[in-house]
């Protein structure tokens, strides 16, 4: 059986679309996790890679040779004073899960958003979710908030927790103006 140490971690390209689609529907469709009611299309989901990978990363691991997981960072809010802040988010194929995905994704996806000059990274978390809790909390994420019913999804309202990421410690007195990203969306 391959492990996450088989897979490699690329940029996504909009290529991947249908491979990221088919990943995040069960979490759409039949889970809380995503607060999202409708699965997005493969076309939408293309859409998401271009908008996204021009501003901020968005990667894929590919293990065997099949896309098993994704991972991307987007604006944490399109206030200015908020650009120095991101979210981020990681999603694992139901087959991959517990084998080291999440991790890897995420071992490329933290520095990346570091090096572009984000001095601090959130994750929303849909409670509960036992693995989405430990993989942040494992890469230093704290929990900050938890806004209680925040959602009401599958018949049942839904906590959201918030975990915070310094990726500068401490925040600069001045930040650095965020490095725009010399990356041109492949379309595969």
């Amino acid at each position: 059986m391959s492990t996450a140490r088989d897979a490699q971690v690329r940029d996504a390209c909009v290529g991947d679309a249908g491979a990221v689609q088919t990943i995040y529907a069960p979490a759409v469709a039949s889970t809380a996790i995503s607060f999202e009611t409708e699965v997005p299309t493969v076309e939408e989901m293309a859409e998401r890679i271009t908008m996204t990978t021009v501003a901020f990363p968005w990667l894929v691991a590919e293990l065997d040779d099949e896309v098993v997981g994704y991972a991307y960072a987007a604006a944490f809010n399109d206030r200015a004073a908020y650009r120095w802040s991101v979210s981020t988010s990681v999603y694992v194929a139901d087959g991959a899960q517990r084998r080291g995905v999440g991790r890897l994704l995420y071992d490329a996806l933290l520095p990346r958003v570091r090096a572009l000059g984000y001095v601090n990274a959130y994750a929303g978390i849909a409670l509960p979710n036992e693995a989405s809790v430990a993989l942040h909390e494992r890469f230093g994420f704290r929990r900050v908030a938890v806004f209680p019913a925040a959602g009401f999804k599958l018949g049942a309202w839904h906590d959201v927790g918030r975990w915070w990421l310094a990726l500068v410690e401490p925040p600069p007195a001045t930040p650095r103006d965020v490095e725009p990203r010399d990356v041109e969306p492949r379309d595969a």
